[in-house]
């Protein structure tokens, strides 16, 4: 298995499958359940969005720079969303440095995240960021994971800080928005020394009952 190969990962309440094209109808009844959720978001509408969205993740990921999943839901196997490690990054260490000969990426981004109106307020969130997480920091042994937002998103950026992720500001005109303008990203991040709390309190968070996700 390459880095860029996404493996099988398994919580409690979903999994995240490695993305493919048998997911895009999955994909598009999730999407449709509530299209005002993703004001924000680029989610794929309908059928033949959802099969452009899977093809060009998967060329991302044939091109080294993506690795993508749908999360699914272990109750009935129904597809909930997706959501992908992008932005690759293996850094030019000299070659006397252990991590010169590493072939998995020293820093990773976790977004393209969106979930099914069902999975809102569920564990499913919390689930598939500790099985990102934990793959990122304790498989690739990575030193640093971001993850952006629009900053307009107040209901992401609430989500991602709950996470435990340090927020580092604004990124002024950093991405396109979904709306086709020069979106303002809000900046967090989670380094290395900081995961083992973080794995602490997302544990905790799955099992505090009634808890919201």
């Amino acid at each position: 298995m390459t880095t860029t190969d996404p493996p099988l990962l398994t919580a409690r309440t979903i999994r995240l499958e490695p993305l493919a094209q048998r997911h895009v109808p999955g994909l598009a009844a999730a999407a449709a359940e509530d299209r005002a959720l993703y004001r924000w978001s680029t989610v794929p509408d309908g059928l033949e969005e959802a099969a452009a969205y899977v093809e060009t993740a998967l060329s991302w990921q044939t091109a080294g720079h993506a690795v993508p999943f749908a999360v699914v839901r272990a109750a009935d196997d129904r597809v909930i969303g997706s959501t992908r490690f992008f932005d690759l990054e293996t850094w030019a260490w000299p070659a006397i440095h252990p991590r010169a000969t590493r072939s998995a990426p020293d820093v990773c981004e976790i977004g393209y995240t969106w979930l099914a109106r069902s999975a809102i307020r569920t564990a499913a969130n919390t689930e598939a960021k500790l099985l990102l997480l934990t793959h990122a920091f304790e498989t690739w042994n990575v030193l640093r994971v971001c993850l952006h937002t629009d900053a307009r998103n107040d209901r992401s950026r609430t989500a991602i800080a709950r996470l435990g992720a340090t927020f580092e500001g604004i990124l002024r005109a950093h991405r396109v928005a979904h709306d086709l303008t020069p979106r303002d990203s809000a900046r967090f991040s989670i380094t290395a020394p900081e995961w083992p709390p973080v794995r602490e309190r997302l544990t905790r968070l799955l099992g505090s009952p009634g808890a919201s996700r």
